[in-house]
C-alpha cells in the first residue's frame, strides 16, 4: 500500500463511507444494525457527531480513494459518561490487513485525549469473529472489560460482543479538567 493519508471527513467522502459501512452490515457481524443505512442517514450520523465536536476521520491513498474511517461517539447518554468515548473503525475489504485501521486508530485516540477524554471504549460485535479487531485493539492497548454473550442475532447466529477499554490521558488518576471539550457536552444540554 502507498501512504495513507489521514485527514478529516468531508461530505465528499459519504458515498464511500457508505459503501464500506454497507457491506460491513450486510456481511459482517461487527454492527449489528440489520439493514444498510442510506448515505442520507449516513451523512446525518457523520454531521450530528461533528457538530457535537466529536472526531471523525478517514483515510485515503495518494489517489483521494478512501480506504476506511474512523470516529468517536458518546459511549452512553447519561452526563457522568461524557468523559468517555466509544469508538469506531470499518475498512474497506481491499485495504483490509494493511495497517490502516490501526494507523487510523492511532489518529482517533491522540485526537480524543487532545480533547479531554478520559477513556475509550470499544464494543466489537460479533465476539471472538472479529479476531483482527481485538488485535488491533490489544496492540494499542486496550484492556479486555468483558464479554457479553449472545446479545445479538444476525445471519441466523446469536453473536457476543466484547468490550475493551483504554485509559486517555491521566485516565481515571485525576480529576477532570472541567474547562474541557467533554465537561462542555453535559453543559450544552443543560
Amino acid at each position: 500500500m502507498s501512504e495513507l493519508i489521514i485527514r478529516d471527513v468531508a461530505e465528499d467522502d459519504i458515498a464511500a463511507i457508505t459503501a464500506i459501512y454497507r457491506e460491513a452490515v450486510l456481511h459482517g457481524t461487527a454492527s449489528f444494525e440489520l439493514d444498510p443505512p442510506d448515505e442520507t442517514e449516513m451523512l446525518a450520523r457523520m454531521t450530528a457527531l461533528k457538530d457535537s465536536g466529536f472526531p471523525y476521520i478517514v483515510g485515503v491513498d495518494e489517489n483521494n480513494t478512501l480506504l476506511g474511517y474512523a470516529y468517536a461517539g458518546t459511549f452512553r447518554g447519561r452526563p457522568a459518561f461524557r468523559w468517555c468515548v466509544e469508538n469506531s473503525v470499518y475498512i474497506d475489504e481491499k485495504a483490509q490487513g494493511q495497517g490502516v485501521g490501526g494507523k487510523l486508530m492511532v489518529e482517533l485516540i491522540n485526537q480524543c485525549t487532545r480533547l479531554g477524554f478520559r477513556q475509550m471504549v470499544s464494543v466489537i460485535g460479533g465476539g471472538v469473529e472479529h479476531r483482527a479487531s481485538i488485535r488491533l485493539h490489544e496492540r494499542l492497548g486496550f484492556d479486555h472489560i468483558g464479554i457479553m454473550p449472545a446479545t445479538g442475532f444476525k445471519h441466523g447466529k446469536w453473536l457476543d460482543s466484547v468490550f475493551m477499554q483504554l485509559a486517555l490521558g491521566e485516565g481515571g488518576d485525576t480529576d477532570p479538567d472541567m474547562d474541557q471539550y467533554p465537561a462542555t457536552l453535559y453543559r450544552q444540554k443543560s
